[in-house]
Parts: structure tokens; C-alpha cells; sequence
């Protein structure tokens, strides 16, 4: 067991390990315990730990420059932003450091792209269910009442609608005139693994063609490879006018980005908007050496493959299970949602030696590196399936 952590303000529900070191989809603990890593740092550390090409890229760098400021060109910006341009059909990139700080320059550009078209309290259309981050803005966007309570007045200028419901969108776009954007995962990940269909995504299109608003996909948790696409919304054959990026992006290093199009373009100008750590050389570096070691080892064609066998399996293992109410999600993003809470789910599985996440206090979530491979696809079947079975098989609280 870990030693107690009495300085560290106690905002996590922390379990007693601590790791030390990992290799591929390996950790081990301080303990010399072995965990199988189903949930890669939440959907962070694309190509797992210890990789043997990004480690001595990012040592390459650390021996040049790890940090210098924005008062100065980054040359590493304009490669890595072009590399997520090209792939994403869009044409700038900003840089910062997290998914909340891209979230919350998503949410000045829809405000100053209002404000641009003379509206003067701009509203911007989100979900239920949803997660945009923890600031005082992404929290007031995100759908969770739990993750709120304490931090009211929250901000203004929301529109809560239920995802997938065509019929409160359209009833939305005709009594609030001063809309000015969509802001939407195209799979709610804190939310527990839901997707938006991909008819609803391509109505959200025509919508926001049609009143001028802008599309703003967060794809903080499901971009960047993790469904077999480069972004989850290219399977509804569309584009979004922002999109925001993070967790996997720098395989473990942090790096966010907000990606804009050519009707968000020019929104944010000189001083309006910024960030001290975002897009330093190192970051950077951690971007671009991971888009290549991805296509170089085909991990897109892996995430889809690998993970349409997870999910096969985990379907066929727990085929006619009493308390198993669905198995969704997209690649290697997964999320097995059962009758009831299941926290206790995160101990236990850590105990067996696997390590996943619960979130929505119902759903198992699965997010692997990107590396994961068939037979370590079949170990977490293996591991899982019979604590899930355990579990169910328990009294309910």
C-alpha cells in the first residue's frame, strides 16, 4: 500500500497503489504488482508507456527546447498544426495545454463569432449528460448536476437539450434566436460511453448551415484515433467548424488544440486570446512524433480491429447476463453499462491486476492505448468478464 499523501489536497478518490514504471500496455506498481492498462491515463497515452521511438524523440528534445514563450515563432507549431489541419480538412490550429482551456476557447470563439453577427448575449446549444471540463465555463456547459453543485451562479447562455432528440433541436432553433452554436461529443465519454448517431450529427450540420452557427465537436476523449478514424465524427461524413482536442494528442505529454475552420477562422486575433504553456517545443514535439509512430504502425486499422474483437467478445462472454443493459461505443472506446452502480468495480479490478475507469457510476469504460493488441484484448476479457459476473451476482445495494 502507498504511503498517505497529507499535502496533496484530497480532490481525487484515489486507490492505495502508486505506480512506477510501464512498458507497452504494462504498468507495475511500487510494489512490483503487474496491471494490465485498459484505461491509458483515461484515453492519454495513445501509444502506451515507454515507447521505443517517442521516448528518444522527446529525450532529442529535452537536450534543445522545452519551453521558450508565444512572443516567439515555434516552428514545431506550424508542423503539428498543419499534420491535425490536413487530417481533420480544417485550416488553423491554437495550442494550449488541456481539454478544458481547448473547451473554453471553443466556447470565446462561439461568443465572439455571436457577438461579430451583432447578438449580444450569445447562447450556444449543449447536452445532457455531457463533459466540457471543470472551469467555471466548461462546468456550466457540461450536463452533470453532481459535478456542479457548490459552484453556482454558474454562467449564463446555455441551451440543455437531450442528445439524439431531433425534435427538441428543431423546437430549440425556433424559440431561441440568439443561438450561435452547437457544442457536442460525438461520444459523451464521462457521460458513459454515449454516442451521438450519426444522422443526428449529420442534422446538426444542416442546422447550423442553415441558421449560420457555428459546429463545435469536443473531441478531447474520443478524437485522435481512439474509434478507427481520426476523429469520431468523420464516420458521419461531416465537418465541424471548431474542434477541440487533448488527452491523446501528446501521448501522455500535455497538449490541447482548438482546430477551426473557414467559418470560425480569424474569430480569435492578436490579444484575445492566449496561453503560456501551449504550443511549447516540447509539446509539440510529443504531437508530431505521435501523428507519425501512428501511421507508421497502422493504428487506426488497429483501434477499429482490436477493438471491434474487444467488444465481439465482451458481447459473446456476457451474452444473457442478468444486469448487462448494453455494450457501446466506437474502437477502442468502450463502455459496458450495468443495472446498477458499480464503483466498486475500480478496486476490484485493479486487485485482479487490470486497470479500467467507472464513470457515469453505471458504466465500465474501456480506453486502451491504441497499441493494444488481440491477446491483450483477450487478458482483459479474461480479467473483466468474471468480476462483472461477481458483482451481478451480489445483492443489489
Amino acid at each position: 500500500m502507498s504511503a498517505p499523501m497529507p499535502h496533496v489536497m484530497n480532490t481525487y478518490g484515489r486507490l492505495p497503489f502508486a505506480l512506477s514504471h510501464g512498458r507497452g500496455c504494462t504498468v507495475w506498481d511500487t510494489e512490483g504488482r503487474r496491471y494490465l492498462d485498459a484505461l491509458g491515463g483515461i484515453a492519454v497515452n495513445t501509444l502506451g508507456h515507454n515507447h521505443p521511438v517517442l521516448v528518444p524523440a522527446l529525450q532529442d528534445q529535452l537536450t534543445k527546447l522545452i519551453h521558450t514563450s508565444n512572443y516567439y515563432q515555434t516552428p514545431l507549431q506550424e508542423t503539428l498544426a498543419a499534420l491535425l489541419c490536413e487530417r481533420a480538412g480544417m485550416s488553423q490550429a491554437f495550442f494550449c495545454s488541456t481539454g478544458l482551456e481547448a473547451n473554453e476557447g471553443a466556447l470565446k470563439i462561439a461568443r465572439k463569432f455571436g457577438h461579430g453577427r451583432g447578438i449580444e448575449r450569445p447562447e450556444i446549444i449543449v447536452f445532457d449528460k455531457s463533459f466540457h471540463g471543470r472551469s467555471i465555463a466548461t462546468l456550466s456547459a457540461t450536463g452533470n448536476p453532481k459535478i456542479q453543485a457548490g459552484f453556482g451562479p454558474l454562467v449564463e447562455g446555455f441551451v440543455r437539450l437531450p442528445l439524439n432528440d431531433v425534435d427538441a433541436l428543431h423546437s430549440a432553433a425556433a424559440t431561441h434566436p440568439n443561438v450561435v452554436a452547437v457544442l457536442v461529443e460525438p461520444i459523451q465519454g464521462e457521460g458513459g460511453i454515449v454516442p451521438a448517431r450519426g444522422d443526428y450529427l449529420r442534422e446538426l450540420r444542416t442546422l447550423c448551415d442553415t441558421h449560420n452557427w457555428l459546429l463545435m465537436f469536443d473531441e478531447v476523449q474520443s478524437g485522435f484515433g481512439r474509434t478507427g478514424k481520426w476523429f469520431a465524427h468523420q464516420w458521419a461524413g461531416i465537418k465541424p467548424d471548431v474542434m477541440q482536442l487533448a488527452k491523446g494528442l501528446g501521448s501522455g505529454v500535455p497538449v490541447g488544440a482548438i482546430l477551426v475552420g473557414p467559418k470560425a477562422e480569424g474569430v480569435l486575433t492578436p490579444g484575445s486570446h492566449g496561453s503560456t504553456f501551449g504550443g511549447n517545443p516540447l509539446a509539440m514535439r510529443a504531437g508530431v512524433e505521435t501523428i507519425r509512430i501512428m501511421e507508421a504502425d497502422g493504428l487506426l486499422a488497429s483501434a477499429a480491429q482490436v477493438g471491434d474483437h474487444l467488444r465481439q467478445a465482451l458481447a459473446r462472454e456476457l451474452a444473457g447476463q442478468a444486469g448487462i443493459k448494453e455494450i457501446r461505443g466506437h474502437g477502442l472506446m468502450l463502455g459496458i453499462e450495468l443495472d446498477r452502480p458499480c464503483g466498486v468495480l475500480l478496486g476490484r479490478a485493479a486487485e485482479a491486476g487490470l486497470l479500467i475507469s467507472v464513470t457515469a457510476d453505471s458504466v465500465v469504460r474501456l480506453l486502451p492505448p491504441l497499441i493494444l493488441r488481440t491477446a491483450e484484448a483477450d487478458e482483459i476479457v479474461s480479467l473483466l468478464v468474471p468480476l462483472i459476473k461477481a458483482f451481478l451476482a451480489e445483492p443489489a445495494a
